[in-house]
């Protein structure tokens, strides 16, 4: 079964990442799956309370991957960690299956609170890059969080989320392909920006206009 899971983790960034090219070269040279196979060990040995030997794994992969994942975190199949550099997520969190993240990505707590601080993100959701989502909440099954986004509240099942802080953009109720063309997501801040911009443009106008007005009398 272990063995078999292990070769599951390498189809999966065959099927994920264009790039791969070999089993040599995957198994050789894609940190994501490397920091993968290291929690898969930790996790064994932290469920046997085993907690200083699960950390020190955690440790050394984080050393040679740049991936933080502490061994207390629950992992479901077919994890995808894209690059990987930044990526943390912390003890009580609780991934389901075929779920991506890409680098930058924080799945954390949001302060000294007990019990359980961290997201659970459902089957088949994706994190962008950078994105930070913070507490005890809940991703949704086949939900995307954009890159850059800030988290702090659920997230339903399919649907899209964006922006600082995270906001629902699209909820359709059916399953949302799990590509994810980053620079075609909406964007409500910069929507706002837009609309402050051309405010600020007709009131401009509108004081040229009175000026002109007061110099004619």
């Amino acid at each position: 079964m272990f063995f078999k899971m292990l070769k599951e983790d390498i189809d999966t960034v065959f099927d994920q990442d264009p790039a791969a090219r070999s089993y040599f070269e995957v198994v050789l040279t894609y940190s994501g799956l490397h920091a993968i196979w290291a929690h898969r060990i930790a996790h064994a040995l932290y469920k046997r309370r085993f907690f200083f030997l699960a950390r020190l794994i955690s440790q050394i992969a984080r050393f040679f991957t740049g991936i933080e994942i502490h061994p207390g975190a629950t992992i479901g199949r077919r994890f995808f960690i894209d690059h990987g550099m930044g990526v943390v997520i912390g003890e009580t969190c609780e991934i389901g299956n075929n779920v991506t993240v890409f680098q930058g990505v924080t799945l954390g707590g949001t302060g000294k609170e007990k019990g359980k601080r961290h997201p659970t993100i459902k089957d088949d959701a994706l994190i962008a890059t950078g994105a930070k989502v913070l507490g005890s909440i809940t991703v949704g099954q086949g939900s995307k969080v954009g890159a850059g986004s800030v988290v702090l509240r659920d997230v339903p099942d399919f649907s899209t989320v964006v922006g600082i802080p995270g906001k629902v953009v699209i909820r359709n109720g059916r399953k949302i392909k799990r590509d994810l063309n980053h620079q075609d997501l909406p964007d409500p801040v910069a929507d706002r920006f837009r609309a402050l911009e051309q405010q600020i443009f007709e009131l401009q106008a509108e004081l040229e206009d009175k000026k002109e007005r007061i110099n004619q009398k």
